[in-house]
């Protein structure tokens, strides 16, 4: 009898111990986690969206703000007659029935949003008919002053797979982080049923705006831009088009444009094959506005110079089983390498090419940037493919030489000549300039690097004022102005082969020739009044050109 008394004795002392461990355990060790969830019974928490960053030109004009909007929610526990209230909001704005009554008479349902980016004026017309049930949050949307202008260049704000502001293409995406600020929280004090108390706390945060960019965009240039690019693409009747313009001292974009483009404030609605910029996401077989790059290649090596005679320009060339002619069947015995340039040699670029080899033909590509992105700070560049070195054959670097068979972004090709118009230094081509944060500025850091020697540079300028002087587009050059240039017809690659009736004519140059103060790359995508660049791409090019020098104030000489 003692000895169950004392078992049962010594298990409720266990029963005691176990009981003060549960109870410590709950309300020591765990209090802290259960306060919260207590804590999150009775209260709400609510996001404040902040204002994204603001996006101006180089002038200060903004081409980029975020308007104060709305997003209606409803609150069923708070809704009375739900055939009343659809009525009232869809007299204002448009309702979804299904959707409405079967939230509307879910009570367990606290808060639900009817519609994002209402404006002002429609929350007034919804708040005068004094509707019960419903409530406004604050919300954010993006307003363009100047339209759509550069709407390659700046990308636009949609929503992430949660529903979150996100940029996406152009600067709103490479400057998402920047641009979208943080949130603010707001925490509410609630009753059992999750409806707000009106005299319950509320604490919370602010919301901090994002930072605003400053670019080096021209806006008068812009305007430019694309105003005569629309008129090159109907006049030549032309698929599609491109320009860039560059300050090849510093790597600056001072303007750029796509067609066709889209409308940033209804980008929803349109064509999303239009949404990636061409410019950066885009190759192409460079044809002959490649054939400065690869005479710099063969100058800075000392393996030809200006006056070098080509030795094989007496008619088509053999490589391999392969036979190589000029674009217009025309031959030019004993011409120089100068003349090469002007007369747009084919031949006299096999030529060359074939002084350089494929070791140093590859190394320059590498040296000139033709391996990687350009970096500039735009989402959605593409990394072009660059074959090795022993994956190169003869007859790719002979048609290399004339730019046929390498594809390289428009970008690329801007910069590579941009190295050639400032004396030989690689530039990272730049939209931003600046970002700012209230008085706190934040200038993006210009690179450059040297690539090729600066009388190679200086040579194969001369090489191109020259084209453009005599060349088959000299007729169409701005009178008292030197320019260096040179146009570029490519066939396009199709199904393994090139099809003769489609081609990409394009012209490259920069200007005032001595002291560039612009480099500019237009291209037009199968033109129908003439595949060749000389009758399409380089008009258009020196139009652009004359508007630059009345923008940037630079007199004929």
């Amino acid at each position: 009898m003692v000895a169950r008394i004392r078992v049962l004795f010594f298990l409720i002392i266990l029963a005691w111990l176990g009981i003060i461990a549960r109870l410590f355990y709950w309300q020591v060790d765990n209090f802290p986690r259960l306060y919260s969830e207590a804590g999150q019974q009775h209260l709400s928490r609510q996001e404040i969206p902040s204002s994204r960053g603001k996006i101006f030109s180089s002038d200060g004009f903004p081409l980029v703000l975020s308007k104060s909007v709305n997003q209606l929610y409803l609150e069923p526990n708070r809704v009375e007659d739900p055939q009343k209230t659809f009525d009232s909001i869809n007299q204002v704005v448009s309702l979804d029935p299904k959707t409405f009554f079967k939230v509307a008479e879910n009570k367990k349902i606290f808060w639900y949003p009817l519609a994002s980016k209402i404006d002002n004026e429609t929350k007034e017309k919804l708040i005068a008919k004094e509707i019960q049930g419903i409530g406004f949050d604050p919300q954010w949307q993006r307003s363009y002053p100047e339209a759509s202008m550069a709407a390659h260049l700046l990308g636009f704000v949609g929503s992430d797979e949660n529903g979150n502001e996100k940029g996406y293409f152009g600067i709103e995406g490479f400057y998402d982080r920047e641009l979208k600020g943080i949130s603010g929280l707001r925490f509410l004090e609630t009753d059992l049923f999750g409806r707000h108390i009106l005299m319950g706390k509320q604490w919370g945060k602010g919301p901090k705006k994002g930072r605003d960019l400053h670019l080096f965009l021209d806006r008068a240039i812009q305007s430019a831009v694309e105003k005569r690019l629309k008129e090159g693409v109907e006049k030549y009747g032309a698929s599609s088009g491109s320009a860039v313009v560059m300050d090849p001292q510093t790597g600056a974009v001072l303007a750029m444009a796509c067609l066709p483009t889209f409308d940033l404030a209804n980008f929803a609605k349109e064509d999303k094959t239009r949404f990636p910029n061409p410019i950066i996401s885009s190759t192409f077989e460079p044809g002959s506005v490649f054939k400065p790059m690869v005479m710099a290649m063969a100058i800075d090596l000392g393996l030809v110079n200006q006056n070098t005679v080509c030795e094989i320009c007496t008619g088509p060339v053999s490589v391999g089983e392969h036979t190589i002619s000029t674009w217009n069947d025309k031959y030019y015995p004993r011409s120089t390498m100068t003349e090469v340039i002007q007369h747009s040699d084919n031949v006299g670029m096999v030529f060359v090419a074939q002084k350089l080899g494929i070791k140093n033909f590859t190394r320059y590509l590498e040296r000139l940037g033709f391996g990687d992105k350009t970096g500039i700070d735009l989402e959605g560049e593409t990394q072009p493919i660059l074959k090795k070195e022993d994956q190169w054959l003869e007859i790719d670097l002979a048609t290399a030489g004339f730019g046929q068979g390498v594809a390289f972004t428009p970008m690329q090709i801007i910069r590579g000549v941009s190295a050639i118009a400032n004396g030989g230094s690689l530039m990272i081509p730049r939209v931003v300039e600046k970002i700012s944060e209230g008085e706190r500025e934040i200038f993006v850091e210009m690179k450059k690097q040297p690539v090729i020697k600066q009388i190679t540079a200086k040579v194969v300028t001369q090489m191109m004022v020259n084209a453009v002087e005599k060349g088959e587009a000299k007729w169409a050059k701005p009178v008292g102005y030197k320019i260096a240039g040179k146009t570029g017809t490519a066939q396009i690659p199709v199904a393994g082969h090139y099809d003769k009736e489609k081609t990409i004519a394009s012209f490259v140059g920069f200007a005032p020739a001595d002291s560039p103060k612009f480099a500019m790359l237009v291209t037009l995508r199968e033109p129908q009044t003439s595949p060749w660049g000389s009758e399409t791409a380089a008009p258009l090019w020196f139009q652009i050109a004359k508007d630059i020098f009345q923008v940037l104030g630079v007199p004929p000489s």
